[in-house]
Parts: C-alpha cells; structure tokens; sequence
C-alpha cells in the first residue's frame, strides 16, 4: 500500500508539472494569428504517411531506418507504460495480461524493440561525439544545443536498459518463484541466463530498482522534453497534420491586398466596403505576427539540420539557415510570452523577431526554392515565413534589395518590370514581322 502511495503521489506531481509546462507553452498560441486548415482526409493521408510510416526519414536509409526503429519502438513501449501506470496505481503485477496472445505479441515486440533502441541510440551517440557530422554544426548551434540532444539520448539509452533490467529480473523473480510469467521475452531471457546466480534477495531487489528507475526515468523524461528541441516527440505527429498539403511551391495571397484589388477591378464597389476591414498588419516583424501553424512548426523543429543541409544559400556561404529561422522564432516567442501573458497583446519589450534575432541579409538570401520544405521530415514550412517577413519589410518598411525595388518602380510607371515603355513591349517583334512580310 505504501508503494501505491508513493506512485499516486509522483505521478501526481508528473501531471501536475506537464500541465503547468504545457499551459505556458501552449498560452502563447492565443497571440498567433488565425489560419484556417481544411481537406482532413488528406492531412491524415499525410500523418500516416509521414509522421507514422517515416516516409521522409528514409532518405537517408541508414540513420532513417535506425530513426524509424526508434519511433516504431516507442509506439510499441508505450503499451507497456501504461500497464507500469496501471500496476503502479492498483498493485497489480502485468495487468494486460488478460489479453492473451496479443499480450505476448506486444511485449515480445517491446522486448526487441528495447534492444535496438539501445542499439540505435548507441549509435547515434557515437556520431555526435566522435564524428563531424557536418549538420549538427553551425553560428546557430550552440553548446547546449548539442549538450540537449545528448541528454536527450542518454535519457532514451537509460529507459531502455532499466527496461530490459526490469523484464530480465522479473523472469528471474518468477521462476524463483516457481510461479509461470506472463508475456514472451526474445531478449530478455538471453540476458537472465546471465544472471541465474544471483540470490532470491538481490533478483527481487533489481526487479523492483528497475521498475520504479524506469518509471520515474519516464515521468521525469516527459517534464524535460518541453524544454528541449526533442519537444518533437510530442509535437511532430500534430505538425504533420496542420502541415501545407498543396504544392511547396504555392504562394498563399495576403487576404487584405486581395480584397483591395478586388475593389480596384470592380467598377460597381465602392470603398465603403472596405472601410469595415479593421487596419491589418503586413508581414512578420515579431513572433506574436506568425500564424500558428508557423509556432507549432517552430516548437516542432528537432534542429536537426537537414533544411540547412540542403539549402541552396547556405551551401555557397551566405547567412540564412532555415534551421536557424525556426529557432528564432521559437526563442523569440519564448522570450515575449512572459510579457504577454502578464500583459497582453499590447506588451511592447522594445525587440522585434526582425533586427534583434534575424537580419534583413538572411530573409533576401532566400531562394524560395523550397528545398528545405522538401527535406523536412516532419513537414515545416520555412519559406512561407520567410516570405512573410519579406512582406513586411517591404510593405512595412519600404525595405528591399536595390534589384527589387528597380523591378517595383518599373512596375508603377510601365505596367512591367523592364525599364521601357509599354508601347515600346511589341518593337522586338517588329524585324520578325517584316521578314515574313517579305
């Protein structure tokens, strides 16, 4: 009984903690702009495509296959939790037992999977430690960055262990017991061959060290990924779903220049019309100015440089790096949220996303050739942001590279972006129709 307290009480104080997280990460989302989804059939074509077969990941088929071996695993493990939650409340000892055959099917798989998650994870370290991976590195990149996703795998590589510790130690604890064990062990029972010699004592010891170790190990994992750009583990299934579903290279029209040319082009409005639109915003210039999908792809980013890897810029040397853009965002909406939420929208900390985080050299750098996009393995979209903030600069602004605004002021006097009159746009045609007159 005393256990059972104990467990209500740290589970408790989990929930508590992930709620009071969750709710200032998740209050920022009242301050992002409004952007409607539709089509839900294909979004969820897409999640099963991308978030749950790992479509995209496979592009690179080693570390892919390795990286989907660690996703399928947790969604397999994560049966297992929950019984430990469930045991863990009532006392029970592997309560989903009563399932039969899909109980052992299930820990079987969970047993295997434990054993190439370590495998996986091991692997994983080694690169980051010892090879010069050329993606995990750049201005953006800083030591915690790369301090966070460590811990993040050594957190991973102790959940799989406690758990292989704890079924291996279970059997023990069984057939010392002289009583039948519940569920199949692929790998867990190679490994209690190893430890046949131990006394009854120091088996029910190490069964119930690894069972509440890995439990907790959970609980606490849950409350630091919040904090950590392994925040995908929760947030990249749901940021597939809101993902673009149209072709990359779609560009979306601002709602209020719409309207506006609209106007223009019809002789019979009248700009009364107009007058009820409430005075928007162009742009980006802050986080609060994103809409929320754009947040929740920043909160969903795994930095894991793939964007910047392929990126046409940064590979010949100039600033921008999508990876980098996404952080900023991220980090921007971290440091206003504070004062949002004590504030209001009206909170003004006297920093922009543009200018203090990222500069006007990165956003004109930008192909809009969309194979950072393409490359995202959890689907974000970065150059639409990038275009926003472009928007702002030079609808706000009146900020644009000299080629741009040469193009723009040729486009107010000629109706084109040449630098000729309109009347002079057929005079190349002029020999051609002569020769053939002739």
């Amino acid at each position: 009984m005393t256990a059972q307290i104990l467990f209500a009480l740290s589970l408790l104080i989990t929930l508590v903690a992930f709620v009071f997280t969750m709710r200032r990460v998740f209050f920022n989302f009242r301050y992002t702009q409004k952007k409607s989804i539709s089509d839900i059939p294909a979004r969820l074509k897409e999640t099963f495509k991308v978030a749950i077969a790992q479509q995209k990941i496979f592009r690179h088929p080693v570390m892919g296959f390795l990286h989907a071996m660690v996703f399928w695993g947790f969604i397999v493990i994560l049966f297992g939790s929950i019984e430990m939650v469930i045991d863990g409340l009532f006392g029970t000892v592997r309560s989903f037992a009563v399932l039969g055959w899909f109980y052992d099917f299930l820990i079987a798989t969970g047993d295997l999977f434990a054993a190439i998650i370590t495998v996986s994870v091991l692997v994983f370290l080694f690169r980051r430690l010892f090879l010069h991976v050329r993606r995990f590195y750049g201005p953006e990149m800083k030591p915690v960055s790369k301090a966070d996703a460590n811990l993040a795998l050594s957190f991973i590589l102790l959940l799989m262990l406690s758990l292989l510790g704890m079924n291996t130690f279970y059997l023990l604890e069984m057939h010392n017991a002289g009583l039948e064990f519940e569920g199949i062990y692929p790998v867990s029972q190679s490994l209690a061959d190893l430890f046949a010699g131990l006394s009854d004592q120091s088996v029910i010891f190490w069964h119930h060290f690894n069972w509440w170790f890995h439990i907790l190990l959970i609980f606490a994992f849950a409350n630091v990924l919040p904090y950590s750009k392994h925040f995908h583990v929760f947030m990249s299934v749901p940021n597939v779903f809101v993902s673009r579903i149209e072709p990359l290279g779609k560009v979306d029209n601002m709602e209020s220049i719409t309207t506006e040319v609209k106007l223009m082009l019809d002789p019979s409005a009248t700009m009364d019309a107009a007058a009820d639109e409430p005075i928007t915003k162009f742009g980006v210039s802050d986080a609060n100015d994103v809409n929320w999908v754009n947040y929740m792809n920043a909160l969903s980013c795994t930095e894991c440089g793939r964007c910047t890897a392929v990126c046409p810029a940064n590979i010949t040397g100039k600033l921008l790096s999508p990876r980098k853009i996404m952080m900023d965002v991220r980090a921007r909406m971290k440091e206003k949220g504070a004062g949002l939420m004590k504030e209001g929208s009206a909170f003004d900390d006297g920093k922009s996303l543009i200018g203090d985080y990222i500069t006007e050299e990165e956003l004109w750098a930008c192909t809009m050739c969309n194979a950072c996009a393409q490359e995202c393995p959890i689907n974000i979209n970065q150059p639409s942001l990038i275009l926003d903030m472009r928007r702002y600069l030079v609808l706000e602004q009146s900020k644009a590279p000299s080629g741009l605004n040469t193009a723009f002021t040729n486009i107010e006097n000629n109706g084109a972006p040449w630098q000729f009159s309109p009347e002079d746009r057929l005079n190349w045609a002029e020999d051609l129709y002569m020769n053939q007159k002739a």
